[in-house]
C-alpha cells in the first residue's frame, strides 16, 4: 500500500508541478531562485535525458510502456525482492510514467529545474535517476531474498560435501 502511494505522490507531483511552471511561465522565462546558481526555467525537451535523441517520441513511448509493463507482469517476482529493491522499481516506474504521460499528451516533457551547468529536468527525471541507482547498489550490495537463500543452499551443499569427505580420508 505504501508503495502505491508513493507510486501516485510521484506522478501526482511531477504533473502538477509541470502544469504549474508551463501556466505560469511561457518557454524559456527562468527565475532565479540562487541567481546564477539554480533558476526555475520553462524548457520543452522533446528527447530523453538531457535532450538526447530528440523527437523519438514513439521510441520513448515504447519504452516507457514496455518498463511499465514488464513491472507489472513481473510484480510477484518483484514482490519477492528486498525492499530497496521494490522501491527503487517502485520510484522509477513513477518517473517513467510521470514523463509518459508527458509524452503522450504533446509529444514533449516539461523540464524546469535549472543548476545552469546541468541540462535542466523534472520531478520524473529525478525519480527515474534516484530508480536506476538504488537497483545498481540492490544489484551491486543488497542480494534479494531469492539470491541469498540459493547461496545459503550453496554453501550448506558444499559444507555438506566437505564434511562427507573429510569422514572418509
Amino acid at each position: 500500500m505504501g508503495q502505491a502511494l508513493i507510486f501516485l505522490a510521484i506522478v501526482i507531483a511531477d504533473q502538477l508541478s509541470k502544469w504549474t511552471v508551463a501556466s505560469s511561465l511561457h518557454l524559456h522565462e527562468t527565475i532565479p531562485v540562487i541567481p546564477g546558481v539554480f533558476h526555475i526555467t520553462y524548457v520543452q525537451n522533446p528527447g530523453a535525458a538531457f535532450g538526447l535523441f530528440a523527437y523519438q517520441r514513439p521510441l520513448f513511448i515504447a519504452v516507457a510502456v514496455l518498463m511499465i509493463g514488464l513491472a507489472i507482469v513481473y510484480r510477484k517476482r518483484i514482490q519477492q525482492e528486498s525492499r530497496l529493491f521494490q522501491w527503487a522499481v517502485t520510484i522509477g516506474i513513477a518517473g517513467a510514467m510521470g514523463n509518459l504521460i508527458d509524452r503522450v499528451r504533446t509529444g514533449y516533457v516539461v523540464d524546469f529545474f535549472d543548476f545552469r551547468m546541468f541540462p535542466v529536468f523534472n520531478i520524473a527525471d529525478v525519480a527515474i535517476t534516484l530508480g536506476v541507482i538504488l537497483l545498481i547498489w540492490t544489484t551491486l550490495f543488497d542480494p534479494s531474498p531469492s539470491s541469498r537463500d540459493t547461496n545459503d543452499r550453496q554453501i550448506e551443499g558444499e559444507i555438506e560435501a566437505e564434511g562427507a569427505s573429510g569422514r572418509e580420508g
